[in-house]
């Protein structure tokens, strides 16, 4: 494995290894322009605030993530497990995302999961073991390593954003499958969280260049 991407000297050397690896990124780079890390909250907290804006909008999870931040001891496993589901329904959260929640951090007080040596495992292991956390799926899963546990090597290919990006940048016809982009980021490997970040940022320099709207 290597380092987490977690400063901008650990992005600068990910970014100068992964243009060696593929120089096509190179010129990606230029015209994206400057991107940075943005870091989240790790734990049981930061998985529960994606967890939290699933299938909303970005105002409502806001909105619902502020109250449910403010009931004693929501974001802390053991202090979660001590609440009702009608104070963690109040505060806007589904009853799917209730029980998914009451799962994690039931898993984290039984010693059943640990978040901590997540970062270190290599990609496919580090998703399998929080996809095995009931209503976590992939997406969840590589969005936390990404922004929440500082992977390395997670590359999102599921996110309509990078399929389009990959599009764009290599002249594709269309989006590319999930399979075919999962393909192409193995040779980006092992610097594939970099590959996605210089990715979105290139899909916004040109959507906003280009006034596309999708």
């Amino acid at each position: 494995m290597t380092d987490r991407l977690d400063t901008a000297a650990a992005l600068e050397h990910h970014l100068t290894a992964l243009t060696g690896l593929d120089p096509r990124l190179a010129e990606i780079a230029a015209k994206a322009g400057s991107f940075e890390i943005r870091r989240s909250p790790g734990g049981f907290e930061g998985l529960a605030r994606i967890v939290t804006g699933q299938q909303v909008s970005t105002a409502s999870a806001d909105a619902i993530w502020s109250r449910f931040a403010a009931l004693p001891g929501a974001l802390d496993p053991a202090g979660y497990l001590a609440l009702t589901e009608e104070q963690v329904r109040g505060a806007g959260q589904s009853g799917g995302k209730y029980r998914t929640l009451r799962g994690i951090a039931e898993a984290v007080a039984s010693g059943s999961f640990d978040f901590a040596p997540l970062a270190e495992l290599p990609a496919d292991e580090a998703i399998a073991s929080m996809t095995r956390l009931k209503g976590i799926g992939p997406w969840t899963a590589e969005i936390y390593l990404m922004f929440s546990a500082a992977h390395p090597d997670i590359f999102p290919a599921g996110d309509v954003a990078l399929q389009r990006a990959v599009q764009w940048a290599f002249g594709l016809d269309g989006k590319p499958e999930v399979k075919d982009l999962i393909g192409m980021a193995q040779r980006w490997s092992p610097h594939r969280s970099t590959a996605a970040l210089l990715l979105w940022r290139y899909y916004r320099a040109v959507r906003n260049k280009e006034g596309i709207s999708v």
